[in-house]
């Protein structure tokens, strides 16, 4: 094998770039030469300076070799760029006889991905020497038709290299019978023809042995020799003659084997054996041929012996010769051209080439996913392919250089679609035409663009008062429709302060589910609700949050006694009131007042005597505390009283408190306090009194002018309150988020007694509210009210589920025990607590506001006379008492019932 020096080598290389940039083929792909043979580390080109890359950043662009079938013979250097030849290369084994051989490799730069095309030219070098077929050669000629001018085809020799390497002359042995003749074919081969120069006579000499010597273009040039044995024959005089030199078919490929292509006829002017002759493929006619095409000796048919396929070859040439039966044999040639038409057989092939099946969701559109390179082995219109995707897709494909590339067309949105399966079809422009389809799988990543979600808008927990810490109060649910870290979620307490404390003192939320839990016991008297803000977020980056509002509502539980208002100034809780003896059934002794800190029926009090327990003198109402005779005195009665009166609330379980009386019958009663009629005296007989009354009035008026002034003054500086109430008090049970406010108005009886409240439903128009404490005067016909306005703090709104029944009868102590009915009274026991409350401070200012009337304080202004009639008993009370507008209901005690018609009764009179 000779091979050419180094210095040589790089010249040609030089020499072959320059022409390729001056034809311009290196711009979209790169194409070098090399001889074959050459030793592993030769320098074949510096790829990254012919692409343009800065030698600099050579490493962090990654050159690197795609996978192919010619990748093992070449390596490119990732610090230089230089592609180096990596293993032998055999230009006869890889390429053949082929005149042109070029290596194919795809070169990949990762950073950008991008793919580069790069042709190597395998340059042939002279290491073959020709050879023939045969070391022999023998040709028989007859003497008599053996005449000057005969040609007679030699064994042609093979050379494996091509090109000026190949062979390039044949010579023979110098003699004077025989000259050579040498001619070129039309694949650029050559034949050599042996040429009689004068007539033979085979008794002068009959066998003439020549040596033909086949000659390469090498630059030292090789050669090969074979013997020649030319035999002079007598006898057979006429040799085969085919119908015409040369046949020319044109075939399509793929036709079914053991058809036939040709036949093939030749004809001898001789008789008998020397015309009988037999079909056979010349010498001349190529092995690839001899595989696809075969020759019936007998009847000269050529037929298809292996299948015919365009892409493989598209031209052969048959050399037949006809040779005769005679002694010697002749012998008659023939060729046969056959031209191959393509046909569309050969489907598009698809090659999809990406650095990542993934593609993040925020991918700007026209983003780069991967490339496709299509190729079909058929020709003309039948190797053109077009390349479609699957439709309502985000992708589109677009013509790359010599490929496609695969962009998307639209953003991309994880959450709807965390996959595509995107099929690629190719179809060629054959009749008919041919279709090839791959699926690309393409994953698309997750960004973190989903806050999260809770699972409700509001949460609600309800606890009940006095309970130990760390009692599970709810459990907050949230959702990402992320994906990894992006849907890990935290959860915790958004800080702020509640009652001058932290909210982390109050509750605890387990940051990994969402479980709330108390910290520490809660007192309903103190607060009834908590709002607590739950945050969650993400592990994403950046890190998302959403927040959602947790009321935890505090339930009462039976944790206080009732508390008696009245008598609650007796030392010991011993009353002493005094009766006449004459009074008689149905007289009211007095009235027990008692209110209890809880709220709903933990707060419902009843009365009854325990002590004595045959107690036939006295009865007391079940439900207002009123003590009355049952039955008039007699004398064998003793004129001193005990009774032991226990208060009980409806609360799980019972509590109550006791309160002892002694009432004492007397003969008679000291009027320690005019009636309310006489509140008026009379001129004529109490002159001077009117006199002071009227003083007492005027300075009373003024003063209260000056205090009423001053204090709309103050209320008007305040932001905080928007009324002109004569009294403005702030509220510690005032509910923000409630929008409604109640406006309670008392009317009371003529002997200072509650008579009922009315509540009415206004809407919010400022931080204050205020309160009607009405009361009948003697100047009215006793149904008249003295109207008292208070000022007390905004209440918060009823609940929805507060209504009462219209089908219901009244409540209150008529004879029969109430019943409890859905709808009746308020199930929610904070409005239950705030409606007792109003009742109570509404109580309490009237008491407070009347005391100048009669003298005395606590009574709502009435004497001590009046005091036990009218205390603040009625506040817990509060079903019998209160009045909602526009209800049917209007609740009211036995004897309010009894006292309305006797005010009917008595209206009536008085019209007579």
């Amino acid at each position: 094998m000779d091979l050419q020096s180094p210095g040589k080598d790089w010249k040609w290389q030089v020499v072959y770039l320059f022409f390729l940039y001056s034809w311009g083929w290196v711009s979209g792909q790169l194409r070098y030469s090399i001889e074959e043979e050459s030793e592993p580390g030769t320098l074949v080109g510096n790829v990254a300076q012919d692409l343009g890359l800065n030698l600099a950043d050579i490493e962090k662009h990654r050159l690197s070799l795609r996978s192919g079938a010619n990748d093992r013979y070449f390596i490119v250097d990732q610090k230089t760029g230089a592609l180096i030849v990596r293993d032998r290369i055999d230009r006869e084994s890889l390429c053949g006889s082929s005149l042109t051989c070029l290596l194919p490799l795809e070169l990949g730069i990762e950073k950008p991905f991008e793919l580069f095309s790069v042709d190597i030219e395998i340059l042939d070098i002279n290491d073959n020497s020709p050879s023939f077929s045969s070391a022999k050669q023998i040709i028989k000629m007859t003497e008599i038709f053996a005449n000057p001018g005969v040609r007679v085809p030699l064994n042609t020799a093979e050379d494996l290299d091509v090109g000026i390497n190949d062979i390039s002359q044949y010579k023979i042995t110098p003699n004077s019978f025989f000259s050579l003749s040498v001619k070129n074919r039309k694949d650029g081969t050559l034949i050599a023809e042996l040429v009689l120069e004068k007539k033979l006579d085979r008794e002068e000499k009959g066998q003439h042995e020549l040596w033909l010597t086949a000659f390469d273009g090498g630059e030292q040039p090789r050669s090969g020799s074979t013997q020649i044995t030319i035999i002079v024959l007598d006898v057979n005089d006429n040799a085969p003659v085919f119908d015409q030199p040369s046949y020319k078919i044109i075939l399509a490929e793929n036709l079914p084997l053991r058809t036939v292509v040709a036949k093939l006829n030749a004809t001898d002017l001789d008789e008998g054996v020397n015309a009988e002759m037999t079909y056979f493929f010349d010498h001349h006619t190529s092995t690839a041929a001899k595989q696809v095409f075969d020759l019936d000796s007998n009847t000269g048919e050529v037929y298809i012996k292996k299948f015919v396929d365009f892409e493989d070859s598209h031209f052969y040439e048959l050399y037949v010769k006809a040779i005769d039966k005679g002694t010697p044999q002749l012998e008659g040639r023939c060729l046969v051209q056959i031209e191959v038409e393509d046909i569309n057989d050969n489907s598009p092939e698809i090659i999809f080439t990406s650095n990542t099946n993934e593609v993040p969701e925020n991918a700007p559109k026209g983003t780069v996913v991967g490339f496709i390179t299509v190729r079909d082995k058929d020709s003309g219109k039948n190797g053109e392919v077009r390349l479609a995707i699957s439709s309502n897709l985000p992708f589109d494909i677009q013509p790359f250089k010599n490929r496609y590339s695969l962009v998307t067309s639209e953003y991309l949105d994880r959450e709807k679609t965390a996959q595509y399966t995107i099929q690629v079809t190719a179809s060629d422009l054959g009749s008919p035409a041919l279709s090839n389809q791959t699926v690309i799988f393409l994953n698309i990543s997750d960004v973190n663009d989903n806050p999260p979600i809770f699972s409700q808008a509001v949460y609600t927990a309800h606890i009940k008062e006095n309970k130990e810490p760390g009692a599970l109060l709810c459990t907050v649910s949230a959702t990402d429709p992320d994906e990894g870290s992006n849907s890990d979620l935290t959860y915790s307490i958004s800080e702020k302060q509640i009652d001058g404390s932290s909210v982390s003192s109050f509750v605890y939320i387990n940051s990994n589910n969402g479980d709330i839990y108390a910290q520490r016991s809660f007192d309903y008297e103190h607060f009834q609700v908590l709002t607590v803000t739950v945050r969650v977020g993400d592990s994403g980056t950046p890190k998302l949050f959403s927040n959602v509002s947790v009321y935890i509502f505090i339930l009462d539980t039976n944790d206080n006694a009732p508390t008696v208002l009245y008598p609650g100034d007796s030392k010991g809780f011993i009353a002493q009131e005094k009766i006449p003896q004459s009074a008689s059934a149905g007289y009211l002794v007095s009235k027990i007042s008692a209110m209890d800190l809880d709220s709903g029926h933990n707060a419902w009090l009843s009365y009854r005597i325990i002590e004595p327990v045959t107690q036939t003198l006295f009865e007391i109402s079940q439900y207002t505390g009123e003590i009355r005779i049952i039955r008039s005195f007699l004398e064998m009665d003793n004129t001193e009283q005990h009774l032991v009166i226990s208060i009980s609330d409806h609360g799980e379980p019972t509590l109550s408190s006791t309160v002892t009386m002694i009432i004492n019958a007397v003969d008679t009663i000291a009027q320690e306090l005019p009636q309310s009629q006489d509140l008026i005296p009379n001129s004529q007989t109490s002159p001077n009194l009117t006199l002071y009354l009227i003083i007492s009035l005027v300075a009373i008026s003024l003063v209260s002018l000056i205090t009423f002034l001053t204090l709309l003054v103050k209320c008007l500086k305040k932001d905080s309150y928007g009324s002109s109430c004569g009294f403005c008090f702030s509220s510690k049970y005032q509910a923000k988020h409630y929008t409604d406010q109640y406006k309670p108005t008392l009317y009371l009886n003529t002997d200072g007694t509650l008579k009922y409240m009315e509540v009415r439903m206004v809407p919010p128009e400022s931080q204050g509210q205020c309160y009607q404490a009405c009361f009948p005067t003697a100047s009215e016909n006793k149904d008249s009210a003295f109207v008292k306005t208070l000022n007390f703090p905004q209440q918060a709104q009823p609940n929805a589920d507060w209504r009462f029944s219209q089908a219901t009868q009244n409540p209150g102590p008529s004879g029969t025990q109430p019943t409890e009915e859905a709808g009746v009274w308020p199930n929610n026991q904070f409005e239950t607590e705030r409606l007792q409350a109003m009742i109570l401070a509404s109580a309490n200012e009237a008491a407070e506001g009347t005391s100048g009337l009669g003298g005395g304080t606590g009574t709502m202004g009435l004497s001590a006379r009046y005091g036990p009639q009218f205390t603040l008993q009625h506040v817990p009370d509060y079903r019998q008492n209160v009045y909602i507008p526009g209800s049917t209901l209007t609740p009211t005690n036995g004897g309010g019932k009894r006292e309305g018609k006797n005010k009917k009764k008595s209206s009536k009179k008085d019209k007579k």
